[in-house]
């Protein structure tokens, strides 16, 4: 497991400028890769997120991030079609149904277009606790394949 408090470090020299994650609503995994990401690397790399379709703000997530000294307070979902800039250098998916749909709106093949599939951790049952535990799941997850993808460095 990823330690929950996640602090700023360098990224790796081949990392790229800009980067987009995509998910089906922007309500859940993209907007935390993206909020992780900006803590990770400040300033270093332009981070942004986007959904394919709209949807409302997901409480569980504000919580699990704030766990980890993230602030996500001010994430609005958004979709692709309303983001101010469209070129980016690397777009990560979360999802194969956002994979897909990215490449039907950008025209970029898929094959181009990474593939990080995480659960859905909405779907997960039981106790308020152990669907808090799914988000964290999600959150830490994340943290991890960031700190891969873009060689974080402390």
């Amino acid at each position: 497991m990823v330690d929950a408090k996640i602090k700023g470090g360098n990224a790796g020299d081949d990392a790229p400028q800009s980067v987009l994650f995509v998910c089906t609503m922007n309500v859940i995994r993209s907007p935390m890769a993206s909020a992780i990401a900006r803590t990770l690397y400040p300033k270093q790399i332009y981070f942004r997120s986007a959904g394919i379709s709209s949807g409302e703000i997901d409480p569980f997530v504000q919580t699990v991030m704030s766990e980890a000294d993230v602030d996500i307070s001010s994430h609005i979902p958004k979709t692709y079609d309303e983001l101010e800039d469209d070129q980016f250098d690397v777009i990560i998916t979360l999802t194969p149904d956002a994979r897909k749909g990215i490449a039907k709106l950008t025209g970029i093949d898929e094959a181009d277009i990474e593939l990080w599939a995480l659960p859905d951790p909405t779907l997960s049952t039981g106790s308020r606790a152990q669907k808090m535990d799914a988000y964290r799941a999600v959150r830490d997850e994340l943290a991890h394949k960031i700190k891969q993808r873009f060689d974080w460095q402390e």
